[in-house]
């Protein structure tokens, strides 16, 4: 493609064109305050009419109102009379589009994750009843370390009623040149891509459906014993051909109920835990603010990483000790919803059986001293509550950032890994994971500087290792506190004595 004219917008400097159409064109840009590649996509305003001007705004709008760990994130939009842009996140990795091309198959195992991963950002626009454009293999990015994000293909106006049967059809037909056959695996890969496809079945299957296959699959693929229900014998399974899947995903509910139960978590941890950091205390004296201004603060102390899963673990033995008298709700706040009445993580058993084994969970390494995730913001606010703490305030969470630190935008990214004094995601003064790592939950709420008249929402601050390009100065805001993810965490404040 054609460099970039020496164009900026904003603190945005173009440095490629990568793509044309009659009515945009789509940049590598650079933010320059953070040092960030990221993609931009103009409106052509020489051919825009306020139809066309409004049509891509609106797009805009429904793609920013998405929000999901596996989806790429918008950043800003901008319309002026002869400007109209908005950038987005520029996904690591080749796409699967990218791998097909080199003849590059992958295998069986790594497709099933892959798949398990879109059926899950799918399942969220479901949820959400949003229309979408259609999928392609150019959306779905993975990273060399096996994370995968896909491009943000929401569209404004109302969802088809045959959207998600038409992507689960092209996926059935598109996964199939990367299987690497001969690998173990392949056939049961191979017989899930022909049931997207509609064969051997009446219905299409849906997104929750594959989704529990694969899930079965993956947990085949560790277990060589196991046998598939579509290694009946060819005539039987013709038969059964109407309600085989679903006798396959009887099966998957009735073994993960006993798989579920077989990991209940006991009382306390078997692994013996590192020696992890003691919080850092920030002195008092005036910071910087991630809005540009400063602000004063009295001395605090803040935790030097994010709550670990033993922590948390120990929180929940608490709260069972606790629902003995009836005082489960102790360390609740006064304002918290009714209808919560629990503050176990997301899938919390699968997650901490794996953790107390050093195993996987949702393909990544994790021990019990990894930080906890899954957490919403009331979940967070108990724990604390417990230990006599509370969220960081944006301003508290900033002023630990920049103290002792020069730069915070050039501090090492991490992975969301065990706590580790080694971590190169680490401040001057000792604090850990604020670049990468989980990003996490803060105390207050606030307008977006974007639009500094819009509603004020709450605040989540840091790097997260599931977000391409974000750093310790990278914020988002939710509406909802009740929101969990697989990258979302917190640490704690302690008033200084």
């Amino acid at each position: 493609m054609n460099p970039a004219s020496d164009r900026q917008f904003g603190e945005y400097q173009l440095r490629e064109l990568l793509e044309e159409t009659d009515q945009s064109y789509r940049w590598l840009a650079e933010q320059l305050s953070i040092s960030r590649l990221v993609l931009l996509d103009e409106l052509r305003t020489e051919n825009a009419t306020p139809a066309t001007r409004e049509a891509f705004l609106a797009d805009v709008r429904a793609k920013a109102a998405i929000d999901h760990p596996l989806i790429s994130s918008v950043f800003e939009a901008v319309s002026e009379p002869h400007l109209c842009f908005y950038t987005h996140e520029l996904l690591n990795g080749p796409s699967l589009a990218d791998q097909v091309s080199a003849k590059q198959p992958l295998r069986p195992a790594e497709v099933v994750f892959i798949l398990r991963r879109v059926c899950e950002a799918y399942l969220q626009y479901e949820t959400l009843n949003q229309a979408t454009l259609p999928l392609c293999l150019e959306a779905i990015h993975i990273d060399e370390h096996n994370v995968v994000r896909i491009e943000n293909l929401a569209r404004a106006g109302s969802r088809l009623s045959d959207e998600s049967t038409r992507d689960i059809l092209f996926l059935g037909t598109a996964l199939v040149p990367l299987d690497a056959t001969g690998h173990p695996g392949s056939n049961r890969l191979l017989t899930l891509l022909g049931w997207m496809r509609g064969l051997e079945i009446e219905s299409p299957l849906t997104w929750s459906q594959i989704r529990e296959v694969c899930l079965q699959i993956e947990e085949q693929l560790t277990d060589p014993a196991a046998a598939l229900t579509h290694n009946l014998p060819r005539a039987s399974r013709k038969k059964r051909s109407k309600v085989l899947p679903y006798i396959l995903l009887a099966t998957v509910v009735i073994g993960g109920a006993v798989m579920l139960l077989r990991q209940q978590p006991a009382s306390a941890p078997v692994q013996v835990g590192v020696s992890l950091p003691e919080p850092i205390t920030v002195p008092a004296g005036k910071y910087p603010t991630a809005d540009g201004d400063s602000k004063t603060l009295p001395t605090f102390k803040i935790s030097a990483h994010e709550v670990t899963i033993r922590q948390y673990a120990e929180f929940l033995d608490t709260l069972e000790g606790l629902a003995k008298d009836g005082r489960q709700t102790l360390f609740d706040l006064p304002d918290q919803a009714p209808a919560k009445t629990s503050h176990l993580p997301n899938d919390w058993l699968a997650l901490y059986a794996a953790a107390k084994s050093s195993g996987t969970w949702q393909g990544l390494p994790v021990t019990l001293d990894s930080p906890v995730v899954g957490i919403d913001w009331w979940d967070a606010s108990a724990y604390a509550e417990s230990k006599q703490a509370r969220l960081p305030t944006q301003a508290e969470w900033f002023a630990a950032l920049s103290y002792q630190t020069p730069d915070p935008k050039t501090l090492p990214v991490s992975l969301w890994t065990a706590v580790s004094p080694q971590s190169t995601d680490r401040t001057p003064a000792g604090l850990l994971g604020m670049a990468g790592s989980l990003c996490e939950w803060t105390q207050d709420h606030s307008a977006n500087p974007a639009n500094p008249l819009g509603e004020e929402f709450w605040v989540i601050t840091g790097g997260s290792f599931l977000k391409s390009g974000s750093n310790a100065l990278s914020r988002e805001w939710v509406s909802d506190r009740s929101i969990r993810r697989p990258d979302l965490g917190f640490r704690l404040v302690f008033e200084s004595p």
